[in-house]
């Protein structure tokens, strides 16, 4: 609107208006004044409007009744140009919409009146159309008016005035209703009250409908009146109408506006009460018409001309049923049953054609269809009117046929009626259009004489119609021949199509939308189950519902469909329309399928394969089957009984190919037509696109075909297509060219049927096989008893069908197989032959092919390949086994790689081979398996493995040829490799593979039977591998044994870690124990006799040469082996419930063998048991952390660093891993996850030690040559066990335990060793070295006394027992010990390779044991253990023996050490003894000291002759050291020691102090021997103790006058002395050594007084005193002496003596007066 809004516009339109009037009141100035003044006046009020108002053109509209004014004037003149004018200038104004209702109505009285003066009469029309279309304003009478006004000018005399007219009506009508869609439009949201509810009590009662409705309502009502030829109620002033234009109105009407009709409940009562009413009133001439009852066909009732209106009827009908067929149910059942009748042959041609024609506008509807069956097929009572249709069709086709029309009934009156031009003839010709040659090439139907032709008339699924559509024609037309032949036709076609597509559609939605439900409710969705439990019910009542009416639509059309199309395709000599029949067949067929009505599909589907045979072929599947029923059964069609029709005998098809019929019985010929090589193509596809569908019917299909095939001489090639077969084969078969290269095509679609078959659900496929396996019986029934060529057409098929198949080759296989052996056991030999390359070609296909899951995972499809292989031996034909033997190969070949099933077979037959078949047999089998070992392993599916474990086992244990035994146990070896590099797949494959016959196993209610059976799959397979190394473990060939021992140990050290925890207990017993007892058993009683040779010019080593020696290899290898695997495996055999046990037996078999009397034997099992205790860290890298951790730290349980180096996969552990860790890398015990078991664990190991220990350490009660001696070697290893031993036992190992360990340190370090072996265990005498078995012993306490150490409290009282056990060791210094009554000899005297006895030196190991007493006694001395069992005392009293001996030791180092030694124990243990002085603890300990001083300081033993000066002073500083330590630790503390031990100290000293002379020095030794330093030192000590001025408590002063009083009274003996032998002496000067003691001495007097004189006086006893002044005489009888020393010493003694010197009566006080 904004064009004529915009002030442009406004603009424009007023300088028009002025124009326009200016126009006028020129025109009328001179005939009309009066129309020039209201012209004038007009212009005036435009401007003033114009001026005045902002809203110009609503202000116009206001006016506009003034304004139309000097217009309506001007059209008043009835002058043309003026009228023209004014006409345009209204125009003008309605365009610009400023025209009032008034003013409208004005205008339309004005334009009646030009009307009725018939004047401008085409300007009137275009004026009401422009004023009715530009707006709204015209109404109800008004509206009225100008429609009548149209109606009026369509009767006129004027042709173009009509024709207008009746376009302008046309447009009206539309109009009025549009305004009335457009007001619905409007007041749509504003109103949704039912107000209609009381339009139905009156149908007059309009006031309800809003205006624009009520204009249509009153318009409609009107047109039915006229049509009806009542007087209009509404349409005021109409003067005539024709009923034709009525009707046509109403149709577009109903065409144009449904909705409407559907909306309004006035208007569908008007449609109900009006419209069909009229119709059928209408019709009622045409149905009372029989042709037959006049012979002219005088047009029926007089009022109107005939075929116009019937005509427009059938189209008005059409919209009411296409449009209002829901409203009108009932009516159009009458409808439909008129158009049914108008097709009866009795009627004029023409109403038929139109009558078709109709029919084929509902053809073309299938939802339409659908309805009507809905509601009449499917009601009770009702007309079926579906069926009646479609029977009507069909027996309206035959009648064509069967009635030849006997000339066009339509021509008689042609001549009469030639008003309508002389366009009749035209449809005559119009068959022929576009067809270039003569009439005989029209596309025809020809049945019985007679010829119809097919007219081109429409694009297929639209129903154009060509006689509907001539709303021009009069008379009714004339029908071409052949035209209502091609219409029902197409009719049939679209039909079929149209049904077909709509349930086909149907059924997919159904499909998804149950899909959908599916997967919905399979996915976790959050709605309630109810909602969806809701939803699917519906759906399936919904499905419900749409499979009934669909079932029913096709059960009510299929029995006409059939008799029309076969009777059309047996009839059609045109390639197109046999193509479209056998088209609509099949989609019959198909749907007929879909929907599982099996009858109606194979109806179908025989009428096709009849269609493909020669005619009257003897097909028995065709006439013996229920089909036969079908074929000769007639449907009954409207009353009348029609035949179906069979393929009539004379063809009018050129014949393409002639051949043999298929028979037993040789026959002529038969002649196959291009039409039956077109059904044949038919049914190929229906079977190719629908073979899901056909079920049953397959028998049908494949008999056909085969028979087809067979004339047509098709031979099956490799993989089971057919090609053309050479021509000497088919003698009579003649092929014409045209067929020739049709051929290959057909060839090709058969095979592509069969690989379709890959497409078809199992159930469809089952019919397919079964259809061709009893083909195939058809086929050997023919074929036997003679040897000609049979048909091999179902053999070849179901190869086919079975190669693309293969994807679910499960399904099918054994009925194909079981068939194709019957075949291959078949006399004839073509047949066998083909049944033979069907069946090899389906198994070789079978394993090459990619199944999912692949075939290693589906073990049963393995065996349903691999069965007919196996089952083909029991057939006897050679040339069958020939097949199956190449066929083995070619697998092995072609996919030895991916060969799933077929290697048990392959396997099978290698295993097969017997020990007494041959060297060369079982060479040339191993060598097969050697194959499959290095090729084909990893391609293998794993079940087979053990197979191949087997099989190679068995070779092992063949006895012919050794080199192949010891390659089988190499086999064995490789295929351990490989299951351990590929372990985790093997795994993964075996246990989805158990699962299943777990599954099975359960099913069938019966246990899984296999060896080892509740282990693992996987393990399993590595029992298997384990017990037959085991079995070749115990071969009587030692090489045999010692290869496979190796070859087990490796293996299961190698790759024991991939098996399940669990099965570990199956290893240990079932093959480690099993084994460890055979061999123990054959070792213990095996042969003694010496071996000479090893067979031939082999030597054998003297310590292999009997075969108890072997045997003892072989029980040194295995033990070693089984206590690898306990060490390296500790960790997974611990958590396993009777890991104990194991534990005792294995324990046990070590004490066995290690009290065995065979050396290599016994240390071996000592190896072994120290492996186990894991002394000897693993071997394997694999278990060795980078890092140990500390035990305590949580270590995950997925161990990365613990996979080995081939390893795949990470170890899940399910011990405590932070204990294994810790384990190895530190010497930290393991922390284990049950202590307790853990404990018996080891004591259970102590135990065995101990037994072995004190077994073999016994000494043997009596000696002779053979008299068995444990080892050093043995020996140490033995000792070396308990350290280890000892980490674990710590915590409950008691004195007891400690006792007998002690038993077994002592009778170890006793026993002797043999001559021949001495030079390699004993140093050379004169080294001071320990034997590896001595430094083991020591190790042994070490660890002991560490252990005690940092034990709890209650374990150091093991202390005094440890040193009782060094110190006996230590006496094997002076006194070695004895090997029972064995005599032994000094090394030195013993010969070397006789069998003699040599003792050891034990110096050393004494020496180094005290080394170790003095170690351990520094740590411990102050232990309260070691304090009340007198260790101390007895460190003592062993070290007197060698110090009392000195010079007569073994060994000097000996004494030497000892003094050294109890110097260091004393400077620890005396400050222990003062401390527990009160306790009485040591009392024994000091005489004990005192006496070993005694000894030792004055030896009873001479020193050796040979003694240098050196030494003799090195000696004297050890005494002097001595001295020392009693100066030092022993008399600071005499009030902490008992008196009489200080007594006899000072008396000792006392006696070192004054030279004891030997009278037989000579004079220069004396110098030396007398031990000047020792007595200097002992004479200092003394005078240091007498030394007061340290006493402050009254026990120091007890020692100080105690040493004082010594001291004085030695001083005075040396002095008595020296004046004695002065005197003596005479003029000889005294001895050097005298003269330094005098001199000494007399210095000491004088210091002491010295020192006397400063201490406190209280502090000096009175005693002292007088002791000192009783010096005086002694000191001045010296004065006499010869020596100046001597002299000036004296002096300085006799100084200090003037302090004494004092009168009698006063006191002195210390020198001071």
């Amino acid at each position: 609107m904004s064009g004529t809004n915009s002030p442009e516009a406004v603009k424009k339109l007023l300088e028009n208006m002025q124009s326009d009037l200016r126009a006028l009141s020129l025109e009328c100035k001179k005939k009309f004044p009066p129309v020039k003044e209201a012209a004038e006046s007009g212009i005036i009020k435009v401007k003033t409007i114009a001026a005045r108002n902002t809203e110009i053109l609503a202000a116009l509209k206001e006016n506009s009744s003034e304004v139309v004014q000097p217009f309506l004037m001007g059209c008043g003149t009835k002058e043309p140009k003026i009228t023209q004018l004014c006409l345009a200038a209204i125009q003008r104004l309605m365009s610009h919409e400023v025209v009032s209702e008034t003013a409208a109505g004005n205008i339309i009285n004005m334009l009646w009146q030009l009307m009725e003066n018939s004047l401008e009469e085409l300007k009137l029309l275009q004026t009401v159309l422009v004023l009715l279309t530009t707006n709204t304003v015209v109404h109800d009478e008004a509206l009225s008016k100008a429609i009548v006004l149209c109606f009026r000018l369509h009767f006129t005399k004027d042709n173009i005035t009509n024709n207008t007219a009746a376009a302008t009506v046309r447009q009206v009508v539309t109009v009025v209703f549009e305004r009335m869609v457009a007001e619905d439009e409007r007041h749509r949201d504003i109103i949704e009250q039912p107000v209609l509810v009381q339009a139905n009590s009156n149908r007059r009662s309009v006031s309800t409908l809003k205006p624009c409705a009520k204009d249509a309502y009153m318009l409609f009502q009107d047109l039915c009146q006229l049509v009806n030829a009542d007087a209009p109620y509404w349409l005021v002033g109409m003067t005539e109408m024709t009923r034709t234009f009525g009707l046509e109105l109403l149709e577009s009407v109903l065409n144009d506006f449904p909705q409407v009709f559907l909306q309004h409940q006035e208007f569908s009562f008007l449609l109900k009460e009006r419209v069909c009413p009229l119709v059928i009133k209408l019709f009622s001439p045409n149905i009372k018409f029989r042709q037959g009852s006049s012979t002219s066909s005088s047009p029926a009732p007089v009022e109107k001309p005939y075929f116009p209106i019937c005509m427009r009827l059938l189209r008005v009908v059409s919209v009411l049923i296409k449009q209002f067929y829901s409203l009108l149910v009932t009516e159009c059942e009458i409808f439909l049953s008129l158009l049914v009748k108008f097709l009866d042959a009795d009627k004029p041609q023409w109403l038929r054609a139109v009558a078709v024609e109709s029919i084929h506008r509902l053809c073309v509807q299938p939802q339409l269809l659908r309805s009507f069956c809905q509601s009449y097929d499917m009601k009770q009572h009702s007309t079926k009117v579906f069926r009646d249709i479609v029977n009507a069709l069909g027996s309206f086709i035959q009648s064509l046929f069967l009635v030849p029309p006997t000339g066009n009934p339509a021509t008689t009156n042609q001549a009469g009626n030639n008003n309508s031009g002389g366009t009749v003839s035209a449809p005559a010709n119009s068959g022929m259009l576009g067809i270039g040659g003569g009439v005989t090439l029209l596309p025809a139907f020809e049945y019985r004489g007679t010829w119809i032709p097919i007219l081109t008339i429409t694009v297929q699924g639209s129903a154009k119609a060509t006689y509907l559509e001539m709303l021009d024609k009069v008379e009714p037309p004339t029908i071409p021949e052949g035209y209502a032949m091609s219409v029902a036709f197409h009719c049939l076609l679209d039909l079929v199509r149209g049904i077909t597509s709509m349930i086909e559609g149907e059924l997919g939605e159904v499909e998804a939308e149950c899909q959908t439900i599916t997967e919905t409710a399979s996915s976790p969705t959050q709605s309630s189950e109810e909602q969806e439990l809701q939803s699917t019910s519906d759906q399936m009542d919904k499905e419900i519902v749409n499979r009934a009416v669909w079932e029913e639509m096709v059960n009510a059309c299929w029995c006409g469909l059939l008799a029309a199309l076969s009777l059309l395709l047996d009839a059609s000599t045109d390639e197109a329309a046999t193509e479209n029949i056998l088209k609509a067949e099949l989609t019959m067929a198909a749907l007929c399928g879909r929907l599982g009505l099996i009858t109606s599909r194979d109806a179908f589907i025989t009428a096709i394969c009849k269609g493909s045979l020669p005619p009257h072929y003897a097909l028995t599947v065709l006439n013996t089957t229920s089909a036969a029923t079908l074929s000769n059964k007639s449907y009954s069609i409207q009353g009348q009984n029609v035949m179906m029709i069979s393929p009539s005998s004379e063809s009018h098809q050129q014949v393409v190919a002639v051949g043999q019929p298929l028979a037993v019985q040789p026959q002529g010929t038969v002649m196959l037509t291009s039409k039956n090589i077109q059904c044949m193509r038919t049914l190929l596809n229906l079977a190719h696109c629908h073979g899901a569908v056909l079920g049953t019917s397959w028998q049908l299909v494949l008999a056909t075909l085969q028979h087809l095939v067979w004339i047509l001489g098709l031979k099956p090639s490799s993989g089971g297509a057919l090609k053309p077969g050479r021509a000497v084969e088919g003698p009579s078969t003649v092929l014409t060219t045209a067929v020739m290269t049709d051929l290959p095509v057909i060839s090709n679609i058969l095979s592509r049927l069969f690989e379709s078959s890959q497409y078809l659900d199992d159930v469809s496929l089952h019919h397919l096989i079964n259809a061709l396996c009893s083909l195939s019986l058809e086929a050997m029934d023919m074929a036997y008893g003679n040897n000609k060529e049979p048909s091999l057409f179902a053999v070849a098929k179901l190869l086919e069908t079975g190669l693309v198949n293969m994807h679910r080759i499960e399904i099918l296989w054994r009925p194909l197989t079981g068939h194709l052996l019957e075949v291959c056991q078949h006399p004839n030999s073509r047949m066998r032959e083909w049944g033979a390359e069907a069946l090899t070609s389906l198994i070789k296909a079978g394993l090459t092919f990619n199944h999912d899951p692949p075939l290693s995972q589906n073990q049963r499809l393995q065996l349903l390949l691999l069965n007919p292989l196996k089952e083909m031996s029991s057939i006897n034909h050679p040339d069958i086994r020939l097949k199956q033997l190449e066929c083995v190969l070619q697998i092995l070949q072609s996919q030895g790689d991916s060969l799933g099933p077929g290697w048990p077979l392959v396997l099978g037959v290698m295993g097969a081979i017997r020990n007494d078949q041959g060297e060369s047999l079982i060479r040339t089998a191993f060598q097969c398996l050697q194959l499959v070992v290095t090729d084909f392993l990893p391609t293998m599916p794993c079940t087979c493995l053990q197979i191949v474990v087997d099989v190679a086992g068995s070779f092992g244990l063949h006895n012919q040829e050794l080199n192949i035994s010891l390659t089988s146990i190499g086999l064995l070896w490789n295929i351990s490799d490989y299951f351990f590099q590929r372990g985790e797949t093997i795994e993964k494959e075996l246990n989805k593979e158990e699962a299943v016959q777990q599954k099975q196993a359960e099913e069938k209610g019966v246990a899984l039977n296999r060896p080892f059976h509740p282990a693992p799959p996987f393990d399993c397979l590595w029992l298997c591998l384990y017990a037959k190394l085991g079995e070749l473990c115990v071969d009587p060939r030692p090489a045999v044994r010692k290869s496979a021992g190796q070859t087990l140990f490796s293996t299961i050290g190698a790759h024991g870690t991939l098996l399940q925890h669990s099965t570990w207990h199956t290893v240990i017993w079932k093959v480690l124990f099993h084994l460890l007892d055979r061999v123990r058993e054959s070792s213990t009683t095996a042969d003694k006799e010496k071996i000479e040779s090893g067979g031939g010019n082999i030597l054998i080593h003297h310590s292999r040469d009997t075969a108890e020696k072997q045997w003892a290899e072989t029980w040194v290898l295995t033990l070693a082996g089984v206590a690898r695997i306990f060490n390296t495996r500790r960790y997974l055999l611990q958590p396993l419930g009777d890991f104990s046990r194991a534990w005792d037996v294995l324990l046990d078999h070590i004490q066995s063998a290690a009290l065995s009397k065979n050396n290599e034997v016994s240390l071996a099992a000592l190896k072994s048991f120290q492996e186990i205790l894991q002394i000897v860290s693993p071997v394997r890298d694999s278990d060795k952390p980078e890092t140990p951790p500390a035990v305590n730290v949580p270590v995950p349980v997925l161990l990365g660093p613990i996979s080995g180096p081939g390893l795949s996969r990470p170890f899940v552990r399910t011990d405590s891993i932070g204990e294994r860790l810790g384990r190895y890398g530190s010497s930290e015990p393991p922390t284990v996850t049950d202590e307790l078991e853990d404990l018996n664990l080891w004591w259970a190991a102590w135990n065995t030690w101990y037994r072995i220990g004190s077994e073999s350490t016994k000494p043997p009660v009596t000696f002779d040559k053979l008299t068995f001696i444990p080892s050093q070697p043995f020996l140490t290893a033995l000792i070396q066990i308990f350290p280890a031993l000892y980490q674990h036992i710590k915590t409950g190992f008691n004195m007891d335990d400690l006792q007998k360990l002690g038993v077994i340190l002592h009778s170890a370090v006793s026993v002797p060793i043999s001559s021949d072996a001495s030079p390699f265990i004993l140093p050379s005498y004169t080294e001071a070295v320990l034997t590896s078995l001595q430094e083991a012993v020591l190790t042994a306490l070490d660890v002991l006394q560490k252990a005690i150490c940092v034990g709890p409290e209650n374990m150091q009282i093991m202390y005094p027992a440890i040193f009782d056990q060094l110190l006996a060791f230590v006496e094997f210094s002076c006194k070695p010990p004895q090997y029972g009554q064995l005599e032994t000899k000094h090394i030195a005297n013993a010969k070397y390779n006789q069998a003699e006895w040599v003792a050891l030196n034990y110096v050393p190991f004494a020496e180094r044991s005290l080394e170790v007493v003095v170690d351990l006694y520094q740590k411990t001395a102050c232990h309260k253990a070691v304090v009340n069992e007198k260790v101390l005392q007895n460190i003592i009293k062993t070290l007197r023996v060698p110090l009392s001996l000195k010079y007569s030791c073994p060994s000097e180092s000996t004494w030497k050490l000892a003094v050294s030694s109890l110097l260091k124990v004393l400077s620890i243990g005396l400050p222990v003894a003062r401390q527990h002085a009160s306790s009485g603890k040591f009392d024994s300990m000091w005489p004990e000291l005192a006496n070993t001083f005694e000894d030792f300081l004055f030896t009873k033993s001479i020193p050796p002759d040979n003694l240098s000066i050196q030494e003799f002073q090195r000696n004297e500083s050890i005494d002097v050291e001595v001295v020392q330590l009693i100066s030092t630790e022993i008399l600071p503390y005499a009030n902490f020691i008992p008196k009489e031990f200080v007594g006899q100290i000072m008396t000792m000293l006392n006696k070192g102090s004054i030279h004891s002379q030997s009278s037989s020095f000579t004079e220069a030794e004396i110098d030396i021997r007398l031990r000047e330093e020792f007595s200097k030192m002992c004479f200092e000590t003394l005078l240091q103790f007498s030394f007061s001025n340290k006493v402050t408590t009254p026990q120091e002063g007890y020692i100080s006058r105690m040493a004082l009083s010594v001291l004085l009274k030695r001083s005075q003996d040396v002095l008595h002395r020296y004046i004695e032998d002065e005197r003596l002496s005479g003029k000889c000067p005294l001895p050097r050594q005298q003269v330094t003691e005098i001199i000494f001495v007399l210095k000491a007097v004088s210091t002491l007084i010295d020192s006397l004189k400063k201490t406190q006086p209280e502090n000096v006893d009175g005693n002292t005193w007088a002791q000192v002044i009783a010096l005086y005489p002694t000191l001045v009888e010296c004065i006499t002496c010869s020596s100046s020393e001597v002299c000036s010493a004296l002096k300085e003694a006799l100084v200090p003596f003037k302090d004494f010197m004092h009168p009698p009566a006063s006191k002195v006080q210390n020198g001071e007066s």
